[in-house]
């Protein structure tokens, strides 16, 4: 699990052309007062360009549509960027907690689609992931699987930047781990 998100600063959310956003959960909550009961209203919503920036985002209020509206600003100031593949992917498997929530994320082969439930497709399709293959364990809390969504999209890395953590090249790291194995099978 990542320490911190590290979220996009106002420059880099004002370079971005186009936001959108999808409500994901709305939740009505009731304090009883003297002459009967006083509702409040709290929307989670998940913001994004479809092409590598995502942010979630959480608003309250007496009404539903100015929740709505402060989720979606709360939206706009958590961006950050996920890395993505060729084939609208994820570059290899990935798993994050958050509170009692798990969520597991999956690479999967071009056409398979987004197979998750409402939270976690809501932040694939913002995050413009395009095939994937997801599991929550655990909680299914819409707002603690959402943020475990969005810790395991922190935690992915990108084969060119494993390699130059490892200093090596990055087509001596494929060649070497093919041609490893085919010597060991030649040598059986």
């Amino acid at each position: 699990m990542p320490q911190t998100l590290r979220y996009l600063d106002a420059a880099e959310v004002d370079q971005l052309s186009t936001l959108s956003e999808v409500l994901v959960r709305i939740n009505r909550s009731a304090a009883v007062v003297k002459g009967g009961r006083r509702f409040s209203f709290s929307a989670l919503s998940v913001s994004g360009n479809r092409s590598g920036v995502v942010g979630l985002g959480y608003g309250k209020g007496r009404q539903v549509p100015s929740a709505i509206e402060k989720a979606a600003r709360d939206a706009r100031k958590h961006l950050m960027h996920v890395p993505i593949t060729a084939d609208g992917s994820i570059a290899h498997t990935v798993e994050a907690n958050f509170g009692a929530t798990r969520v597991r994320l999956v690479p999967a082969s071009p056409g398979t689609g987004i197979i998750a439930g409402a939270g976690v497709r809501a932040v694939c399709e913002m995050a413009g992931i395009k095939n994937i293959l997801t599991k929550v364990y655990g909680s299914t809390n819409p707002i603690n699987v959402v943020k475990a969504a969005l810790h395991a999209l922190a935690d992915l890395r990108m084969p060119n930047e494993v390699a130059e953590l490892r200093g090596v090249p990055l087509q001596a790291a494929t060649i070497g781990a093919h041609t490893a194995t085919a010597t060991t099978t030649e040598t059986k």
